[in-house]
């Protein structure tokens, strides 16, 4: 008997991390990176983020599949940690090419990136406990 395909089993990993390599640094390359070309402090330090961008879009999308295929909490909560992780590294690349300045909450001073990291943090924990709880 012939194992019937599930949505996802086709898809290459290195495939779709060449593509969200191409198309992220396609759309950073005039905006993010020609403008900083001759400092070379600057560009290495952009180019993490973009670095960093790339591999959690990747995550991400991985992620997403993973989720569509198994329909698990414990990897949705994981997948919206990752698409967190995404939105601070944009925060952070615009942060670092001084496009935004960092964003703080008035009267609370506190700096929405971390505010980010912080509900990062908790997606990841859950998704732990989560898989913890499941097995008891």
């Amino acid at each position: 008997m012939q194992k019937s395909q599930q949505w996802g089993d086709n898809f290459s990993k290195p495939r779709i991390f060449a593509i969200i390599a191409s198309v992220i640094t396609a759309i950073m390359i005039v905006p993010v990176v020609i403008p900083h070309i001759e400092h070379p402090d600057m560009i290495y330090h952009i180019m993490v983020h973009i670095v960093s961008i790339i591999i959690s879009t990747f995550l991400t999308v991985i992620s997403v599949i993973a989720y569509i295929k198994s329909n698990n909490k414990k990897i949705l909560f994981m997948t919206l940690a990752f698409s967190v992780l995404v939105i601070v590294e944009y925060l952070y690349l615009l942060n670092a090419t001084n496009d935004v300045f960092l964003l703080v909450i008035p009267k609370l001073n506190i700096e929405v990136s971390h505010l980010f990291l912080l509900v990062m943090v908790t997606f990841f924990g859950i998704s732990i406990l989560k898989g913890q709880e499941s097995k008891r």
